[in-house]
């Protein structure tokens, strides 16, 4: 499936911005089920400066700077992206025993590096014996690790109410635990501190998910959102994506753009800027199957 995704975000100041330094995850990554045709990133007020590279995870950064005044800054992200099919759960049937998986990290470290940044706590998720006894209603004794990850996916969904009015980005964890109400943000975050409290490895994905208008409507421009979720580590397998906020094995209809420890790491814009006052952000979002595309 070949996509085309544009990702709007308009900053406006109360007064004007002197200067402003930005750092952003936008652009999406080449995996093995994943592959970017094209990308475009277009600013306004033009950079003063711009620059891309690759930050500790593999993501592509790109900073820019502007170094006149200004009272609003648009960045408008576009690409492309060709999604293959992914393993389903019923083809991952060698996936060990979750204390396998949790003795393999512990006792042997330095043979799955790519595992050990995702193994601790962060500012954004903590790990606690509260998040631990969550876990264990899914992580029952010898339970496969991959099942038991589904299990866990499914029992978010079912327990935790969407709301975009319950939480904001500085929520605790521990406050959406004991809500049950929250975005994707804070279910893959739960999820994330879930894991980790057992000692295992997920790292924390964004990116966005096609999302299907009712019947007979058309899709609406800008009504689609980012999205995250969780992506746990196996050593037969690596690395396999679940979705608690769409009770989903992650398939062909999710796009990766980064991935991290949490979203502190792959925030999709953030920065400094002098001046400026309060600021208003407008995003607006829009994945289209590109059968579907006008251009």
């Amino acid at each position: 499936m070949r996509y085309q995704v544009e990702h709007q975000t308009l900053y406006s100041y109360d007064i004007p911005v002197i200067q402003s330094q930005q750092l952003l995850h936008m652009m999406p990554r080449q995996t093995d089920f994943q592959q970017c045709v094209s990308y475009t990133l277009v600013c306004e007020p033009v950079p003063a400066e711009q620059s891309r590279r690759l930050d500790f995870f593999g993501n592509h950064n790109d900073y820019v700077t502007l170094l006149v005044p200004h009272e609003s800054l648009g960045v408008t992200s576009r690409f492309q992206v060709d999604v293959q099919p992914r393993p389903i759960l019923a083809e991952l049937l060698q996936s060990p025993a979750w204390e396998s998986v949790h003795d393999t990290l512990q006792l042997q470290a330095t043979q799955h590096l790519s595992a050990t940044p995702f193994v601790y706590a962060t500012a954004k998720v903590q790990v606690s014996e509260a998040l631990a006894s969550f876990a264990r209603q899914c992580f029952t004794p010898q339970r496969s690790l991959l099942d038991a990850a589904m299990a866990l996916t499914q029992h978010i969904y079912s327990e935790f109410e969407f709301d975009p009015q319950a939480t904001d980005i500085s929520t605790p964890l521990d406050e959406v635990l004991k809500g049950r109400r929250g975005v994707c943000q804070d279910f893959a975050h739960l999820m994330i501190g879930a894991l980790r409290s057992l000692g295992l490895s997920c790292r924390y994905v964004s990116g966005y998910i096609l999302t299907h208008p009712p019947a007979g409507q058309p899709r609406m421009v800008g009504a689609d959102a980012s999205h995250a979720w969780v992506s746990v580590y196996c050593p037969v397998y690596g690395w396999v994506d679940f979705d608690p906020t769409n009770n989903c094995l992650v398939q062909q209809e999710h796009i990766t753009v980064a991935w991290g420890r949490d979203f502190s790491d792959v925030s999709p814009m953030r920065g400094v800027v002098l001046g400026g006052g309060q600021q208003h952000l407008t995003v607006n979002v829009t994945v289209t199957p590109l059968e579907y595309a006008t251009v």
